[in-house]
């Protein structure tokens, strides 16, 4: 065989598995992105009631204040784009298992079979994170931030608040798109917040980062906690406050877990014989 003839067998040899992994990614797209149209569609089906359950926090706050719960909306195509993008989210989040499951037959046969029991619990714990920050969003954030921004608004309805002395009054009209935007701006703040232990978990197992130095770095996450406080809630002490402990409690389990990964490395490590009897005292 001449040199040509061996470069050229080589070169379709490497060739074949690309070829494969582009098929086998190809196949995964499909399959992720019907689940998302289909999940997508029977969400548009049901969004009338998904979007009075968004608006419930804010419903109940106006109810406290003798106000009629009416949203009101000002453009014809207005409601539909609000239930266009409803069916879009909502419709992500429910096919997100089925994405997160198309990416992990991708990636695993890749691993190890060490590595694909290490990964597949963090892809089934990403979805349950989320949606526990989404549920405290809703429950307990949500209602906190609307009492605290419609306790400056007038009401006009039927005379129960009225805080501008004379004819002129500020009167308050809840819009379903503003309402829509701050909740969802709550549920994706938190939703993303509880994703913190998986993401320094997998930083962990990577050694990104240890124990010791997340342990070092408490003083500046507080700070930057802080900070995300700020940002994402509105300027209500409470709020802040709950943010804060919130994920505050998040960082130190995320400690917890990642010195879990680092007993089990070691542990495998001194079983290969990386670590002799005088270490493994120590």
């Amino acid at each position: 065989m001449s040199n040509d003839e061996s470069d050229e067998h080589i070169i379709e040899h490497s060739a074949a598995p690309l070829i494969e992994h582009l098929a086998e990614l190809r196949t995964r797209l499909i399959y992720s992105v019907l689940a998302f149209v289909v999940a997508m569609l029977l969400c548009f089906s049901f969004a009338r009631p998904l979007l009075f359950f968004l608006l419930e926090p804010t419903a109940k706050i106006l109810l406290s204040y003798g106000q009629a719960p009416d949203f009101t909306t000002f453009a014809a195509q207005e409601n539909f784009f609000v239930y266009f993008r409803i069916s879009v989210l909502m419709g992500f989040g429910l096919s997100f298992p089925i994405i997160a499951f198309q990416l992990w037959r991708f990636v695993a046969p890749g691993l190890y079979k060490n590595e694909q029991g290490a990964f597949l619990p963090f892809i089934i714990a990403s979805p349950l994170l989320f949606l526990a920050g989404a549920s405290f969003a809703h429950y307990v954030v949500s209602p906190l931030a609307m009492n605290f921004f419609i306790g400056f608004s007038d009401f006009g309805t039927d005379g129960t608040k009225v805080a501008i002395e004379g004819t002129q009054r500020a009167v308050f009209v809840p819009r379903v798109t503003d309402v829509l935007d701050l909740t969802l701006k709550f549920i994706f703040a938190f939703g993303l917040c509880f994703q913190l232990p998986v993401l320094l978990t997998l930083l962990g197992m990577g050694g990104i980062v240890s124990s010791q130095s997340l342990r070092d770095m408490r003083k500046y996450a507080v700070v930057g906690i802080l900070v995300l406080a700020a940002i994402v809630t509105p300027p209500d002490v409470i709020t802040q406050v709950i943010l804060f402990v919130v994920v505050y409690m998040l960082y130190e389990v995320s400690i917890w877990l990642v010195r879990m990964v680092e007993k089990k490395r070691d542990k495998r490590l001194a079983e290969d014989g990386y670590f002799d009897n005088d270490q493994d005292d120590e």
